[in-house]
């Protein structure tokens, strides 16, 4: 039950971020469309960020908090976990300046090995290298951010971690609105762009501000002290080096396609970021918070020995998965075209970088669930301290994920890219499953498959409905603001009415748990006049 109320916490706050996120994406797309500034700006916010995944929120975090919340459940507890935080916090932040810096001064190589191709369009290779610059110190703020939500996540305390990103977003709003004042008393899309920049670092310094006073709201005290690498930390820091390829599979494709996307014609970049915003809709939502949530409970289950109650959370993390990311995945890419355009198409984003973007979604959408439920298999690993199985698997899928984009790029361009994407990352869940359950470690069990099953009928009659309903209203995609919110309030609508009740009748969802969610909620009503 606790992992519902964690998820249900995690994933409302993370959806809020979402729809932020999805406003910027909206302004950004209209302000510099699919252009070389777009280009310049989209890879440097996409290093910070994929270092910060891969590194902060994939790798540190499944190596800390399993090793973090052993420690605060020990004897010792509150004294030896703070005492674990503070050595590496000590250690971690003179790791995160020195290779920043580094990182900053390198920038003109780094964006050379992933975007060469910059260098034939006049100054977007120098904008993409500036704008880098000034967007790379956030990956340290926001991997400081990652320790302290881990701390907190160990204590259950998900609420603070889950609501950082919502300020990311606020803050690049803003600066959004800067650049847009900017182009307006005839500033230039460089000029915008390099307003939006400098957002991003402001981004970093006010999410750690606001965990900073979430940590000591929550009674821990953490100080910078002299760097000593305690074995505790030394141990940390071998299980952070193979963490970051297994844990951190889906950010290195993102450095992979960014690479083949460059190659490709002006705008591609863009397009395919702005595509995987409506992809990282539910995936967000739902992977990241039952990744976040699974994590320590799984650790403490292992830690006792309980293997049942390991096997019963897995189980439900599954099916909670499944039961919302088959029908997204299904109507986004039935819906992709309506979706792309309505959102996206305005200003400098014409109908045909709109069209693009559709096929783009539907690519990606068809490796949807695999996305989610690698977030729920991963921590069967991690929190038993196994980091090295995930290496192989992921560096497997990676190297099938290049061969096949050597092969579909220069055929089917940024839709073959997306779709390799897709393909290799369900084909590294798939292997994920075949090894615990080799293991022991998890298993699907007849009730779950049916259950799936089930799930993929109510989302085939769901699937029906939209196929239908989407040509009747093509020309409202693209026009007033009133007739896009309209028409899509009725895709939306109808295709959740029609799940939901396939779903309740066919037995899809789980009655005897939402039962026990009412009960719980009514106890709780009922509590204060006791």
């Amino acid at each position: 039950m606790s992992l519902v109320k964690n998820v249900g916490t995690i994933g409302g706050l993370t959806a809020l971020s979402r729809v932020f996120g999805f406003a910027r994406d909206m302004l950004l797309a209209r302000v510099l469309g699919a252009g070389a500034a777009a280009d310049a700006f989209q890879l440097a916010f996409i290093l910070p960020n994929t270092f910060r995944r891969l590194f902060a929120e994939g790798a540190f975090s499944v190596a800390f908090v399993p090793m973090y919340s052993r420690r605060l459940h020990s004897d010792e507890g509150e004294e030896a976990a703070n005492r674990f935080a503070n050595d590496t916090l000590a250690v971690f932040v003179w790791v995160l300046l020195g290779f920043s810096a580094l990182a900053m001064l390198a920038m003109p190589g780094i964006v050379w090995l992933l975007a060469r191709e910059y260098q034939e369009v006049p100054g977007k290779f120098e904008l993409a290298v500036t704008l880098s610059t000034i967007t790379f110190p956030y990956l340290g703020l926001v991997s400081l951010v990652a320790m302290l939500s881990g701390l907190l996540n160990a204590r259950s305390k998900f609420a603070p971690g889950a609501f950082v990103p919502v300020l990311l977003n606020i803050v690049l709003i803003t600066g959004l609105g800067a650049g847009f004042y900017i182009g307006h008393t005839g500033g230039s899309e460089a000029a915008i762009a390099t307003a939006l920049a400098i957002s991003v670092p402001a981004a970093g310094v006010a999410q750690l501000s606001y965990m900073a006073w979430a940590v000591r709201k929550a009674g821990v005290h953490l100080r910078i002290t002299r760097p000593r690498f305690t074995p505790e930390v030394k141990r940390l820091g071998m299980l952070i080096l193979p963490a970051t390829f297994g844990a951190g599979i889906y950010q290195i494709s993102q450095f992979v396609d960014t690479f083949f996307a460059t190659s490709l014609p002006q705008g591609s970049l863009t397009l395919l970021k702005l595509a995987d915003r409506l992809n990282q809709m539910p995936l967000g939502i739902v992977g990241i918070a039952l990744g976040t949530a699974i994590l320590p409970m799984l650790a403490r289950h292992i830690q006792t020995g309980d293997t049942r109650e390991a096997q019963r959370l897995q189980a439900n993390a599954v099916e909670m998965a499944t039961l919302l990311t088959l029908p997204a995945a299904a109507a986004l890419a039935i819906c992709a075209p309506a979706f792309t355009t309505a959102f996206f198409v305005g200003g400098k984003m014409t109908a045909t970088d709109g069209l693009i973007m559709g096929q783009i979604v539907m690519a990606l959408v068809a490796g949807l669930p695999a996305y989610v439920l690698v977030k729920v298999f991963q921590p069967a690993f991690f929190s038993r301290e196994d980091t090295k199985t995930p290496v192989w698997i992921a560096g497997g899928a990676l190297i099938v994920n290049i061969a096949i984009n050597f092969y579909v790029v220069p055929r089917y361009g940024i839709v073959g890219l997306a779709g390799a994407t897709a393909f290799t990352s369900t084909l590294n869940v798939l292997t994920l499953y075949t090894i615990l359950q080799a293991r022991g470690w998890f298993h699907f069990t007849w009730k779950l498959a049916g259950r799936i099953g089930r799930q993929i009928i109510a989302s085939a009659a769901m699937g029906a409905v939209l196929w239908l309903l989407v040509p009747l209203m093509a020309d409202r995609y693209g026009a007033s603001v009133v007739e896009r919110v309209w028409s899509l309030a009725v895709l939306v609508g109808a295709g959740a009415i029609v799940f939901f009740a396939v779903a309740w009748i066919i037995g899809a969802i789980d009655k005897d748990l939402i039962a026990q969610l009412r009960r719980k909620r009514a106890a709780k009503t009922a509590r204060p006049s006791e």
